[in-house]
């Protein structure tokens, strides 16, 4: 029978761990709901708000209004034809894809999917007090890390959501029952990971019939073939249209995606909607953002097999409380955002992960996120962006590009034959074998002329 004393020492821990969890759950009502809209293979410069005069975007466009824009992030790349993978893994686990490189998933290659033990996303946001929520798309993602969420699931078919002409609907719709039926006594971590614009790309008549065909305009860097081998011209997403490519062709597949972006934008707008219904919008921070863009005939390419801005760029805003209007060019990698929603939460960001908070940016403190990025493409490709310049080395090519990022967005004029530059490259060159150390890429490179 125990003692006055060990049931006093009992009811004191009692009292002292219930405390911590009232505190704790207090907290955790004071923090903001978090929305995260997550498309697939959608460019960054496909947004009305932004420019586009074809983009019939308006859920979109209010979010990049509303909100502070990141106009310079970047997928770091894959291992993988289908990018959308290692892009989905290191967004949730907040590392660079070559970190998993050794770990045997169930099913599928070594180094294919990120471990689900943490941290991640899912593991980090629930540890804060939040009720985790997915819903994405079945192929191509992170189930190891998505089996974290305390909601779990999946589009029934991801072929029959791109062709139903209703795109992210089903996800949309799962989204707001949750909403109207979920208890609150928690705030909510939701995270859609959606598959559009991605194709097939099959939208219903009245999307097609709203795009206006005489407002598209096929990009500046457009080109009826890529200039030379780049590793990839043979993976499945080159021989959607055949090469050289038909301009006919190439506009047929814009119209195609402009429409799908469309209906995706409506269906994202109708979970908008709900949580302005409810009055929880002005208490959630809503991100939008892509687990890559797609090249659909710049640079005489149509998939993301490659390191060039429509490809590797990706359409990021955050928009909410204690989030001013804004926009800034900071460098910053997708796997950036993970650690900077614990930071806008009040929450600790996990250490020893490559993902670095780029809250201050967003706060307005600093101008500034990563001197520079290493973008990597399976043993076929490397590129290091800077604010002002992009160097992509193509190691089995034995080819190199060089551009301006101040003057040549497009990526249209190499300047590395260009004897002025020649001290430029060799220090890119330099910084890019840096950046491997640092992330674990053990791609031994040669340097041109070497």
């Amino acid at each position: 029978m125990p003692n006055r004393r060990s049931v006093c020492l009992t009811l004191a821990l009692a009292a002292l761990f219930s405390g911590f969890s009232e505190r704790a759950s207090a907290q955790a009502e004071k923090r903001p709901n978090v929305l995260f809209l997550f498309a697939d293979d959608m460019r960054a410069d496909t947004i009305a708000a932004l420019g586009d005069p074809a983009a019939v975007t308006p859920n979109i466009d209010a979010l990049f209004r509303r909100g502070f824009r990141l106009t310079s992030a970047y997928c770091m790349g894959g291992n993988s034809g289908a990018v959308c993978t290692p892009s989905r893994n290191m967004l949730l686990s907040g590392n660079a894809y070559f970190r998993w490189k050794d770990f045997q998933p169930p099913k599928g290659p070594k180094g294919l999917w990120s471990p689900g033990d943490g941290p991640n996303f899912p593991l980090s946001m629930k540890a804060a007090g939040y009720e985790t929520f997915h819903h994405g798309k079945r192929g191509n993602t992170a189930p190891l890390i998505q089996a974290r969420f305390d909601h779990n699931l999946y589009l029934k078919n991801d072929e029959t959501d791109r062709t139903s002409g209703e795109p992210g609907k089903e996800i949309a719709d799962s989204a707001i029952d949750f909403l109207k039926n979920r208890k609150p006594d928690a705030p909510f971590f939701m995270y859609l990971a959606f598959g559009n614009p991605h194709d097939p790309r099959v939208a219903a008549k009245r999307y097609m019939d709203a795009i206006d065909e005489s407002k598209i305009v096929i990009p500046a860097n457009f080109l009826p073939e890529h200039p030379f081998d780049n590793g990839e011209l043979n993976v499945r997403d080159e021989k959607l249209a055949p090469t050289p490519r038909p301009i006919e062709i190439i506009k047929k597949q814009w119209h195609e995606y402009y429409a799908v972006q469309m209906a995706f934008d409506h269906h994202l707008g109708r979970v908008i909607d709900q949580l302005k219904s409810t009055g929880e919008l002005d208490r959630t921070i809503v991100i939008f953002s892509a687990d890559q863009g797609v090249a659909l005939g710049s640079h005489g390419l149509l998939g993301k097999q490659n390191l060039y801005d429509p490809s590797m760029r990706v359409p990021l805003v955050f928009a909410g409380p204690g989030i001013e209007a804004g926009s800034s060019d900071a460098l910053l990698y997708l796997f950036d955002v993970y650690p900077t929603v614990c930071d806008l939460i009040g929450t600790e960001a996990p250490k020893g992960i490559d993902g670095k908070s780029f809250a201050g940016v967003l706060r307005g403190k600093t101008k500034t996120h990563r001197e520079s990025l290493l973008l990597a493409y399976r043993d076929v490709q490397r590129a290091i962006v800077t604010p002002h310049d992009k160097l992509i080395h193509y190691p089995k090519a034995g080819k190199t590009q060089l551009f301006n990022r101040r003057t040549d967005g497009n990526e249209l004029w190499n300047l590395f034959d260009d004897p002025g530059e020649f001290d430029l490259w060799k220090d890119l060159f330099r910084k890019m074998e840096i950046l491997q150390d640092e992330f674990g890429d053990e791609l031994e490179l040669k340097a041109p002329g070497n």
